[in-house]
């Protein structure tokens, strides 16, 4: 593993309870930085912060990340613990299973924008005014190839996937000038929890797209993760990266 110095640091990871989040949280920490894992299902937090606690400072904090008040709490919370925030992944995210849109449920839709793209804007919107004040900050998004491309039966997820990264680009050139990098990353298909809410047949259409003939390791998500999240990082701001195993066209 390369090391990348993320000493001194304190990073907030939504979604860190397991998946990539968790793989974020665990590769982060070994690279010297404290990380508050911020997640709605209670029992998987504790269960990650016991495993992780032995590579350094966890915290925890129960979050609905649609909800303004439960994000301000966990945003207060996190800065009496850990004094600062220096670095948001806004990883947490649902697929709200597979349809064609026609037949996807209104409410089902409304939920999976609320999770995927709200959630990173009331996260976003409480941390940086706090990174503001430091004059340093690295916030990292957490798209999809499918916001890039559009997958079938997935209008939901894909379309809310496609404007985080347009907020990823708003966000990164708003606070150009202030010492915060605001980047994204396009991952395709990664072998997580989320498998359990698509159809076969769409887990055998996304791995059909990808020409290495394999899905993301979490883990490789974490490596560019944790470049994004450390001063390295420097020049680069508003700016997706892809983790498609070649899938990817533009």
């Amino acid at each position: 593993m390369n090391q990348i110095d993320l000493k001194g640091r304190v990073a907030v990871i939504t979604g860190g309870a397991q998946g990539i989040g968790y793989a974020a949280a665990e590769r982060l920490l070994k690279s010297g930085a404290a990380v508050a894992l911020w997640d709605i299902e209670a029992g998987k937090l504790a269960e990650a912060q016991q495993a992780l606690a032995g590579l350094g400072t966890v915290s925890t904090a129960t979050v609905e990340l649609t909800d303004e008040a439960s994000v301000a709490q966990a945003t207060a919370a996190t800065l009496a613990r850990h004094g600062q925030i220096d670095v948001l992944v806004n990883n947490a995210g649902i697929t709200g299973g597979n349809g064609t849109t026609w037949e996807l449920e209104p409410a089902v839709w409304r939920r999976v924008v609320e999770v995927n793209l709200i959630g990173p804007y009331l996260t976003s919107r409480a941390v940086v005014p706090h990174m503001i004040g430091r004059g340093y900050g690295r916030i990292v998004n957490i798209a999809s190839v499918a916001g890039k491309e559009g997958n079938p039966n997935a209008s939901h997820y894909s379309a809310s996937k496609a404007a985080l990264i347009a907020l990823t680009k708003s966000l990164g050139k708003e606070l150009a000038t202030q010492g915060i990098m605001v980047n994204a990353i396009t991952p395709a298909a990664a072998k997580t929890a989320m498998f359990a809410t698509m159809t076969q047949a769409h887990i055998d259409f996304m791995l059909s797209k990808i020409p290495m003939g394999r899905f993301l390791e979490v883990h490789e998500a974490a490596a560019m993760i944790a470049w994004l999240a450390s001063e390295d990082c420097s020049f680069t701001t508003g700016a997706v990266f892809d983790l498609s195993g070649g899938r990817a066209t533009y």
